[in-house]
């Protein structure tokens, strides 16, 4: 070997030997095996937050529950404890991703989720957004792996089932709210048969569309149903105004009728009561009534005229003529004059 190995080698063997031994006592070991085994058993002193709930296991294998609060396990690798947020309200969405981008919030289509079809065979994109929290932290940190998967997954065959089971306009249109309460109570169903803990707060739908090929087409079919909708409530509002005037003009006439009947029966027998009236008077002066009944009718038929009223028996050959009023007085006898 090379002398300058040696030498180096030399050096070291010097400096080892330089080093000062130290030497521990039985008590110095002691106490150092002491603080050691506090420092170890400290490290099983843990903190609950209000909103948590701490799950203890033992060797891998679920132990108790610890409510919040300053609490203690044994040291790992005994026990460990995981402290799930038991309160929190968790969101996923499907069929759309919310990008945050500085001050404004930009949202992300993704097909894969949102298509789907309904009942009669046609596809609509459907997002939603689901919140849920956990009810069961045990059956949540044991039953289950990703369980934020696991609620998306079955969230997403909840709402495909519930949309296959309605048609197109329904899911467009008013089945909105209870296509939401369905898929709710269908997802909560399929969590709780996996005995996942999960608790479904919420399931909101945000917009229901046709595909975008066909968006134009079907905005066109929405308009020609709202102009028929249009069309038969202005037919209805007209109906519901021309056929109350129509009843109202009927009873108007049926009443206008029954009055006239009224009417012309009063007159009929108060008609009938004067000419009987007429006939008794009649019965009892046949002359004096017809006299009388002629001169009323000469008067109605020549008003406003000086009229001379001559009795002739029927063998009289001369004119017995008594003159009154302007007219001048002639020396003749007369037999009846009645001016």
């Amino acid at each position: 070997m090379p002398d300058y190995y040696n030498d180096d080698k030399e050096k070291i063997i010097n400096l080892v030997d330089k080093i000062p031994k130290i030497q521990f006592s039985k008590k110095i070991v002691g106490g150092l095996f002491v603080v050691i085994l506090i420092l170890y058993l400290a490290t099983g002193i843990f903190v609950v937050a209000p909103d948590e709930q701490g799950v203890i296991r033992r060797f891998g294998k679920f132990s108790r529950l610890e409510s919040p609060g300053l609490n203690y396990h044994f040291p790992y690798p005994i026990e460990t404890v995981v402290t799930p947020e038991v309160t929190q309200v968790k969101r996923l969405e499907i069929g759309f991703r919310t990008i945050p981008s500085g001050s404004t919030t930009r949202y992300q289509e993704v097909p894969i989720e949102a298509l789907m079809l309904t009942g009669d065979e046609n596809i609509v994109s459907a997002d939603a957004i689901v919140q849920y929290k956990i009810k069961d932290p045990v059956s949540y940190l044991f039953n289950i792996i990703l369980p934020e998967q696991t609620v998306k997954s079955a969230a997403e065959a909840a709402l495909r089932q519930v949309v296959g089971e309605r048609k197109i306009d329904e899911a467009l249109t008013v089945g909105k709210y209870e296509i939401q309460e369905e898929t709710m109570r269908l997802l909560q169903s399929l969590l709780d048969s996996y005995e996942a803990g999960i608790l479904i707060v919420a399931v909101q739908l945000q917009d229901v569309n046709p595909p975008k090929e066909v968006q134009a087409a079907f905005k066109d079919v929405a308009s020609a149903k709202e102009d028929k909708s249009r069309y038969i409530n202005q037919a209805q509002g007209y109906k519901n105004d021309i056929i109350p005037k129509a009843r109202g003009e009927a009873v108007k006439m049926t009443k206008e009728a029954e009055a006239y009947k009224i009417e012309r029966i009063k007159k009929s027998e108060g008609e009938i009561a004067r000419f009987n009236k007429i006939l008794e008077e009649y019965k009892n002066g046949e002359y004096v009534t017809q006299a009388r009944i002629y001169l009323e009718t000469m008067e109605e038929i020549l008003p406003n005229m000086n009229k001379i009223i001559v009795d002739l028996d029927s063998n009289q050959s001369l004119v017995n003529l008594l003159p009154l009023g302007d007219m001048p007085l002639l020396n003749t006898p007369s037999k009846e004059v009645t001016n």
